[in-house]
C-alpha cells in the first residue's frame, strides 16, 4: 500500500490540473463551443485573439464575453462586441443561436456586419437586452423575437433593415422601449402597438419611411419618449398628448400631421417638443408656458396662427423656433397686428 505525505498531496493535485487544465474550467462546454464557431464564423477577427480554446472563456479575458458569476452557473450570459473589424463582410453568426443564457446581446459599429437578423435568435428565450446598431445588417425585423417573453428592450438603429414593424412585439410582456430609427422601415405603425404593457415607456422611429396614420390605439400608451421624426407619416397626432401622461419628449418633425395644436393636453414633464415642417394648425396652447422643464421647442414651418403666449421659456427659443407659420405673431417673433 502506498501512503503520499500531506506535502506531496498538493503538488500531485497541482500537476494534475496543470496536466488537464479543463477540471479547473468554469466555461460551460456548450458555450465555448458556441463562441468558438462564432469566432470563425466572423472570420476569426484579430480583435478576438484572446478566445482561446486552451483557456476558461469565464476567466475575464474573452473580449466581449462575461459569465453568469451571481448564481455560479458560469453560462454566458453577456455577449458585447463594439468596434470589430471585420476582414470582409460577414453575416450575424448563427451560433450565437447556441448561447441560450444570454441575458445581453449587443453588437454594435461593426460596419462589415450584413445580411438579415437571423429567425434563430428567437432561441434566446432569457434574453433581456438586444441592441445591434450601426451595422449593414438588412432584411426585415423577424417576427420569431415575439417568442422571447423576457426582452426588455430591442435597439436596432442605424442598420439598413426594411419592411414593415413586426405587429407582434407588442405581446411582450416586460418590453420598455424599441429604437429602431435610421433604417429603411416602411408601412404604417400596427394599430397592435396600442396594447403594449403598461412597462412599455419609449418608442422611437425616426428617419424611417413609415407611412399612414398614427393608430388612435397609441392614445392608451404613457410614453415617456416619442420620436417619430423624418418620416411619411400624415393626419393626427393628438393621441401622443395628454395632460395626464409622463411624456418627456415628443419629436415629430418633418412628416405631414395635421391637427390642432391648441386642443392637446401637455404633460408637465415636457422637455422637447418638436413639430416643425408638418402641417399643424390651430394655436399655441397656453399650458406651454406652465412647463418648467422645456428646454426644446420647435414648431416652425407648420399652418399655426395667433399670438405666441407670453411667460415660461417660450421666448427664450428664438425667431426660428417660430417662423415660416400663417399667422403666428408676438415675441420673438414680430408683434401681433391688431
Amino acid at each position: 500500500m502506498l501512503f503520499f505525505s500531506s506535502s506531496i498531496l498538493p503538488v500531485l493535485l497541482l500537476t494534475t490540473f496543470l496536466i488537464n487544465p479543463t477540471l479547473s474550467e468554469k466555461c460551460n462546454p456548450q458555450d465555448k463551443k458556441a463562441l468558438l464557431q462564432i469566432k470563425t464564423e466572423f472570420g476569426n477577427p484579430t480583435q478576438l485573439s484572446s478566445w482561446d480554446p486552451a483557456t476558461d472563456c469565464c476567466n475575464g479575458t474573452w473580449h466581449g464575453v462575461s459569465c453568469d458569476t451571481d448564481t455560479q452557473t458560469y453560462r454566458v450570459n453577456d455577449f458585447q462586441l463594439s468596434g470589430l473589424e471585420l476582414h470582409q463582410p460577414y453575416p450575424i453568426p448563427p451560433s450565437i443561436a447556441n448561447l441560450p443564457f444570454l441575458n445581453f446581446l449587443y453588437l454594435y459599429n461593426i460596419p462589415n456586419l450584413i445580411g438579415p437578423i437571423p429567425p434563430l435568435i428567437g432561441n434566446l428565450t432569457t434574453l433581456r437586452y438586444l441592441m445591434i446598431s450601426h451595422t449593414n445588417i438588412s432584411g426585415q425585423i423577424p417576427n420569431s423575437l415575439s417568442q422571447i417573453k423576457t426582452l426588455v428592450t430591442i435597439d436596432f438603429s442605424y442598420n439598413s433593415l426594411s419592411g414593415p414593424l413586426p405587429p407582434s412585439l407588442s405581446t411582450l410582456p416586460n418590453l420598455v422601449g424599441i429604437t429602431f430609427d435610421g433604417n429603411f422601415l416602411s408601412g404604417a405603425i400596427p394599430e397592435s402597438y396600442g396594447s403594449f404593457s403598461k412597462l412599455f415607456t419609449s418608442m422611437t422611429l425616426s428617419r424611417n419611411s413609415l407611412s399612414g396614420k398614427i393608430p388612435a390605439s397609441l392614445a392608451k400608451l404613457n410614453l415617456a419618449f416619442v420620436d417619430f421624426s423624418r418620416n411619411m407619416l400624415e393626419g393626427d397626432a393628438s393621441v401622443l398628448f395628454g395632460s395626464e401622461k409622463e411624456t418627456q419628449k415628443i419629436l415629430l418633425g418633418r412628416n405631414s400631421l395635421a391637427f390642432d395644436l391648441g386642443k392637446v393636453g401637455l404633460s408637465k414633464n415636457l422637455e422637447a417638443i418638436d413639430l416643425r415642417n408638418n402641417r399643424v394648425y390651430g394655436t399655441l396652447p397656453q399650458g406651454l408656458t406652465s412647463l418648467k422643464f422645456l428646454h426644446k421647442l420647435n414648431v416652425s414651418y407648420n399652418n399655426l396662427c395667433g399670438e405666441i403666449p407670453k411667460g415660461g421659456n417660450l421666448q427664450r427659443f428664438d425667431v426660428s423656433s417660430y417662423d415660416h407659420n400663417k399667422c403666428l405673431c408676438g415675441s420673438p417673433l414680430p408683434a401681433c397686428k391688431t
